[in-house]
């Protein structure tokens, strides 16, 4: 017999037809990429606390996790970027003996004219209307029922003896974050306190005790995501997914393969951010530094970050991301914003840089923290994230492959003469196969140089082991187009010789 097949015996005797269906010859590759959210929920939320949950849409959300919890309003900014793409939640229910952070509003004085009141929570506007004449106490009390009416904001607020008083709905360091201001945009879009009425804000303090992540890590299984975004930035949280993500035992190991890559957002000043990047070193986090004054929530930063990034690396994973617009992010006022320097500065430091250009703010390049070998060298292999989703692409096509073409074949040196329709493989024809994958990569745009790639490639049977074959695979990742440096040498005449 010269056919393997896979179910029909060769001694069957009852007659007549049988027959058999085989797909290895068939192969198609199918990509499909996944995002992970962590965060935080409300008890008002539906969901059960550190269960995986697949969320369609923000209003879908809102009834899992609670309206205004940290979650939904970062399902909401994820959705605002990437309506189609698959989105998987962790919710986490707040620590128990935690607390939210929260901040007064001070109002003094009566409005000498009527007008409009423009309080920003983050990058959303409230807006009172003061009528002239209005008394500190009375409008003090309106921005209260104001922000009461807004369910999907990340505060509630309450007001008594002109005093307004903002909580946090989630309990934790979070809440520190969001930032109060009076009248963002400015007076030429019509944005100023009314005369006569005095404003004082205080920032949002007190949060403290956030979850701990190791219940969202455990729950995470051994489910494939590849866009993990993860609020909480402090060394340990990061550090426990370090260990969760490497390269032995970690999702990176081979025994794993499941691969993905972390994202995180974190504010601060220039010095604060270069600081905290230095001391990290790792290929499969991103850190994004944002701002001091960009107004929208961290974590709301994060999600769109996050969804900017799958769609763009699920179309195609070798793609710079830069240029990618965070729809629904509010820009930080002109004169806050991290300037070229800066952001050069926290490049060379393992934090991802923001640009924002005419107020709309986008990615400019996703660095790793990695930036240092095992002997604390300086290395740029892992620089940019775009690297490492190309790598899992790559791995995944050539497993994809292996496992649907020659599951179940028998393994033989080359040369041997074995029937045709035999189960059987070579290394020259797995090298032929993965020289093929190669080129098809290539057409892709995802690797290049496939006749050197062809000529350092190894496939052999192991010494010790028949059963085994041994391959180096030897991509040429294609690069970006990150830099277009021109010397323009001008002349005031050209010679005529």
């Amino acid at each position: 017999m010269s056919v393997s097949f896979n179910t029909i015996p060769s001694g069957i005797r009852v007659p007549l037809f049988y027959a058999e269906v085989d797909n290895s010859a068939a192969f198609t590759p199918s990509e499909s990429t996944q995002s992970l959210l962590i965060g935080q929920m409300l008890a008002t939320g539906t969901a059960e606390a550190g269960k995986p949950v697949t969320v369609s849409t923000a209003a879908m959300a809102k009834q899992l996790f609670g309206r205004g919890s940290m979650l939904a309003r970062m399902v909401a900014a994820y959705r605002t970027v990437d309506s189609f793409g698959q989105l998987v939640c962790i919710p986490l229910a707040d620590v128990t003996n935690s607390v939210a952070a929260s901040a007064e509003v001070t109002f003094s004085g009566n409005a000498t004219e009527a007008g409009t009141l423009s309080f920003y929570i983050g990058g959303s506007r409230v807006q009172v209307s003061v009528a002239e004449g209005a008394e500190a106490g009375v409008v003090a009390q309106a921005l209260a029922d104001a922000i009461s009416l807004q369910k999907d904001l990340p505060v509630t607020a309450g007001a008594a003896d002109a005093v307004c008083t903002i909580t946090a709905r989630n309990r934790g360091s979070l809440g520190n974050g969001i930032l109060l201001a009076l009248n963002l945009r400015g007076l030429i879009n019509g944005e100023k306190t009314p005369m006569g009425l005095g404003i004082e804000l205080a920032a949002m303090t007190g949060g403290t005790a956030d979850p701990d992540i190791a219940a969202a890590v455990e729950a995470m299984g051994d489910a494939q995501y590849d866009f993990i975004g993860v609020p909480y930035s402090d060394a340990a949280v990061l550090d426990a997914f370090q260990t969760e993500m490497n390269d032995t035992s970690g999702r990176w190991a081979p025994f794993r393969q499941i691969y993905g890559h972390v994202y995180t957002a974190k504010r601060g000043d220039v010095n604060a951010l270069k600081t905290f990047g230095n001391a990290r070193n790792d290929q499969h986090c991103t850190i994004v530094g944002v701002e001091p004054e960009l107004p929208t929530p961290i974590e709301e930063v994060l999600a769109a970050y996050l969804a900017r990034t799958s769609v763009f690396i699920s179309a195609d994973p070798a793609r710079p991301t830069q240029t990618g617009v965070l729809t629904g992010v509010m820009a930080a006022p002109s004169e806050s914003r991290f300037i070229t320097t800066d952001r050069q500065t926290l490049l060379e430091n393992g934090i991802a840089t923001l640009t924002t250009t005419s107020g709309t703010v986008m990615i400019e390049r996703a660095v790793t923290t990695y930036q240092r070998n095992s002997f604390g060298d300086a290395d740029a292999s892992y620089l940019d994230s775009e690297t490492m989703h190309t790598l899992a692409y790559v791995l995944r096509r050539m497993k994809s492959l292996i496992t649907t073409k020659y599951a179940r074949h028998k393994l033989a040196n080359d040369g041997t003469r074995y029937g045709a329709g035999q189960a059987i493989v070579t290394p020259s024809v797995i090298r032929g196969e993965l020289v093929a994958l190669y080129r098809q990569l290539e057409l892709s745009g995802i690797v290049e140089n496939a006749d050197l790639f062809k000529q350092y490639l190894i496939v052999e049977r192991n010494a010790d082991n028949p059963n085994r074959l041994d391959v180096l695979f030897p991509p040429d990742l294609v690069n970006q187009l990150r830099i277009f440096a021109v010397l323009n040498q001008f002349r005031l005449q050209y010679a005529e010789e």
